[in-house]
């Protein structure tokens, strides 16, 4: 179902959308434009860049420039991080400037380099600045922010309910909610419930975060939440195909949910072994189309080791990944592998 990422924000403020979005999270070091186009081809609609520093894109370093590169994709959205308003609306401006369509901003990024910088979720403990980087941000540009949170700090200060209150009254036109608090990181299991009350508090947009890896999570997250889409993140760690299996599945229920339709080279179908190495193969084949060969060969093993975990014997083909230095001995290793196990 082709839809346009940005009918979203029209067509639920009217309560006129049916149709629920499953968009894949912004992930550092993982959504790189190789592993967005390998999303896109399976036919997800709505996909995010890689958490992108707001002074480095002041200073133009070169690897963020590679992180925001876009391809002609202009449904990818560039999440930025920072704690200080004026150099996000000035970054959040520059990004703009190269044609990107939807700019989100990081409140959620658990790590210590980013707390502790009052960055990321170290910025919901300060709801003032909360919302001076939103109205900043959202006066810098022309196109639709979005927010990217957690439910709170810890479970004394769970205050995503107070800060979606805010960024609706800033004008963010999407919240997307990871169940957990940024205390929890990412251990225990997300709280899809918790966030029904923030989705019953605005009228914007929520989409529900965390612990989505199937279909049947996805159901269960939706019901839970109440939200109006699905963001997932590392469910599509070597399984770039399961955004559009779930977005086929909540919005045609009555369609099977192993399917097989042709896209654009890669056969989308249940998970099989050979879907598995094939399109491992073709996102390998990307990275070294972007990359230099050196940080090509350093992603493309750990990349091709998502796709290949379903192995028995993982430990010892991840092994022969880690002795793998060229593009030639990763495409041989995965077809061996192919001729090893037929196609189906």
């Amino acid at each position: 179902m082709a839809v346009d990422q940005f009918d979203l924000f029209c067509a639920v403020r009217e309560r006129e959308w049916p149709y629920k979005p499953v968009i894949l999270a912004p992930m550092a070091g993982v959504t790189d434009l190789p592993f967005r186009r390998v999303v896109r081809h399976f036919g997800t609609h709505m996909v995010f860049s890689e958490m992108v520093a707001s002074q480095a894109v002041i200073r133009t370093v070169k690897r963020t420039g590679q992180m925001m590169e876009m391809n002609n994709d202009q449904c990818t959205a560039v999440q930025l991080v920072g704690a200080d308003p004026k150099i996000m609306a000035y970054a959040a401006a520059l990004v703009c400037n190269m044609g990107v369509r939807h700019i989100n901003i990081n409140f959620g990024c658990p790590v210590r380099k980013v707390v502790n910088t009052d960055a990321g979720s170290a910025i919901m403990k300060d709801e003032r600045r909360a919302a001076s980087i939103m109205e900043a941000v959202v006066r810098a540009v022309n196109v639709p922010v979005s927010v990217k949170m957690r439910l709170g700090w810890d479970d004394a200060h769970m205050n995503a309910k107070a800060i979606a209150k805010i960024a609706e009254g800033s004008g963010i036109a999407m919240i997307t909610v990871h169940g957990r608090t940024r205390q929890q990181m990412f251990a225990g299991k997300a709280n899809w419930a918790a966030i029904a009350e923030i989705k019953g508090a605005v009228s914007i947009p929520v989409v529900v975060n965390g612990d989505i890896t199937d279909v049947t999570t996805a159901r269960t997250a939706l019901v839970e939440s109440g939200a109006d889409g699905i963001m997932i993140g590392r469910g599509a760690l070597g399984s770039p195909w399961i955004l559009s299996e779930i977005q086929d599945a909540i919005n045609q229920p009555n369609m099977p949910n192993a399917q097989t339709t042709p896209h654009q080279g890669i056969t989308l179908c249940s998970t099989t072994a050979t879907m598995r190495i094939q399109t491992a193969k073709t996102h390998a084949d990307y990275m070294f189309e972007f990359y230099e060969p050196r940080t090509a060969i350093h992603i493309s093993r750990r990349v091709v080791g998502y796709y290949l975990k379903w192995l028995p014997n993982i430990a010892h083909c991840r092994r022969m990944l880690s002795s793998l230095n060229s593009r030639d001995q990763i495409n041989e290793l995965l077809d061996t592998l192919l001729a090893r196990i037929g196609v189906q």
